[in-house]
């Protein structure tokens, strides 16, 4: 049975696998930011445009042949005026990484700086590096080349350092060192891993940094990756927000999209799935098995066993259990409702 491949528009948490990654990119200091999208382009720029990540710049370009990661590449540096100053840094990352950290890339970028390198490559080890592109070094320990799983010698699929798809460029070397690319691989692709062994054989300084934590970096190929990456989401915005003083009875049975908005003192019970663009007053009680996506809670409300969706609870209201809430159903402050409230007779004042 055939499996389709994830996409970046699959949502984890509430929102596009992209966007994910873009949101990390947003909290450093960039000027701009290049988003190279091939099929289903329209629908791409539309979802990103419609929420893009705060204070960030976003061009969009189109490869219309997919013609493997360095041609992707080279359509993207279309996109910077030319007049940029050759000394700029590019960041490169895949748009199926949704784990990574902003602080991560941050000390990618310095790294790089402090290395004065053309080219720096995040990389990480791994136990089972299956399927990963392998990091091999010259005899003095430096980054010489990255190595396909489909084009590496017994000897190599040895290596446990693996290449994650992340790097920094210089951005006066990058432009030449693409144009010596060619297709002489298992795949008949342009890839940008080879751009490490012409800048290498060149004589420029390639360094890497080994990521911490290898999931970071985690690319997401399959709907077993995808799930696995939700988990990691879903468990990093749980201790966010109890680290913000939001009570969770059983974070493992508690879900939040990262797009909710969570008051202090709020208590989640198990079983609570809040999704959309869910907004949760202080001290509301919310659970079990309570499932609200785009509400409104207000302060000190109960909310139990219950199913809503862009519905308004008033403060001190007490919903449930076994309600539903339909959309555009609005209960007062104080109110008390039981069973099947609001089940499709509209809004309610």
């Amino acid at each position: 049975m055939h499996s389709e491949r994830p996409k970046p528009l699959h949502r984890l948490c509430g929102r596009p696998m992209v966007l994910h990654v873009l949101h990390a990119l947003a909290e450093l200091d960039l000027e701009r930011a290049v988003l190279v999208v091939g099929h289903g382009a329209s629908r791409v720029t539309k979802v990103i445009g419609e929420q893009p990540p705060p204070g960030l710049h976003i061009d969009f370009v189109e490869q219309r042949v997919q013609r493997g990661t360095g041609d992707a590449v080279s359509v993207a540096l279309t996109a910077f005026p030319e007049d940029d100053t050759e000394d700029d840094d590019i960041i490169v990352l895949p748009g199926d990484t949704p784990l990574l950290r902003p602080p991560t890339l941050a000390a990618l970028v310095r790294t790089h700086r402090r290395a004065e390198a053309a080219a720096t490559v995040l990389t990480a080890r791994v136990a089972e590096p299956t399927g990963y592109g392998r990091v091999t070094r010259d005899r003095n320990g430096r980054v010489w080349r990255i190595v396909e799983h489909s084009d590496a010698t017994e000897e190599e699929l040895d290596i446990d350092e693996i290449n994650t798809s992340i790097y920094v460029f210089r951005r006066s070397v990058l432009a030449p060192s693409l144009r010596r690319l060619t297709p002489d691989n298992s795949q008949g692709e342009y890839y940008l891993t080879d751009v490490v062994e012409v800048l290498h054989d060149a004589g420029y300084p390639v360094v890497s940094m080994v990521v911490d934590d290898p999931m970071e970096a985690a690319g997401v190929n399959d709907r077993h990756q995808l799930s696995v990456a939700e988990a990691e989401l879903r468990a990093r915005i749980n201790e966010r927000w109890m680290r913000r003083g939001v009570t969770m009875v059983d974070p493992e049975a508690t879900y939040v999209d990262s797009t909710v908005e969570l008051a202090p003192d709020v208590v989640l019970y198990p079983g609570t799935q809040l999704q959309g663009h869910t907004v949760v007053e202080t001290g509301a009680e919310l659970g079990p098995y309570t499932q609200l996506a785009d509400c409104r809670v207000g302060a000190r409300a109960v909310v139990t066993a219950t199913v809503g969706t862009n519905a308004v609870v008033g403060a001190d209201a007490r919903v449930g259990p076994w309600a539903h809430l339909a959309p555009g159903a609005r209960l007062a402050e104080g109110e008390v409702t039981g069973p099947g409230f609001g089940g499709g007779a509209g809004p309610v004042e």
